[in-house]
């Protein structure tokens, strides 16, 4: 009789350890690749003076965006960040490639940033401030009553 019970013991410790593991494992943190997939050595091949427009494009693809004012740059950004379940995602890893190029297209510097130059916000709260009081759930619900379309004096009285 004490046989059975150590049987089950065992397979019961064995199906707790099995779901102790699989709880374990959605635990884990989630990994997320998110703009340009960097490539070291296509990013190292690009030289000021050498390459142009074209064959950064061809070598590195399109850019992430593109500079709008000033002197045509191309910024090429790539992120890898993680999260837990339920957590807000925190950045691993996080890189830009800034391409300038000369007024002729032909590239004049090449600079790349990290994670340092990233910034984390913090917002003040859920509810934006506005001006004016604040009016109840029945203030909005009755306030309109009597003041639009109200009853006047009847005419021709």
């Amino acid at each position: 009789m004490s046989q059975p019970k150590r049987v089950f013991g065992i397979a019961g410790k064995a199906a707790l350890m099995a779901g102790a593991l699989l709880a374990l494992g959605a635990c884990s943190s989630i990994r997320e690749s998110r703009g340009y997939v960097v490539d070291r050595v296509l990013t190292q091949a690009i030289q000021p003076g050498i390459d142009n427009q074209r064959s950064v494009e061809g070598t590195l693809g399109r850019p992430t965006f593109t500079s709008q004012y000033g002197e045509p740059t191309w910024y090429y950004i790539s992120s890898v960040t993680g999260r837990k379940p339920f957590v807000r995602p925190r950045i691993r890893t996080h890189s830009v490639l800034e391409v300038k190029f000369d007024e002729a297209g032909n590239v004049a510097s090449v600079n790349r940033s990290g994670v340092e130059n990233v910034v984390y916000l913090q917002p003040d709260g859920d509810k934006t401030p506005t001006l004016g009081r604040e009016r109840g759930f029945l203030e909005d619900l009755f306030g309109n009553i009597g003041q639009v379309g109200g009853a006047g004096p009847a005419p021709g009285g």
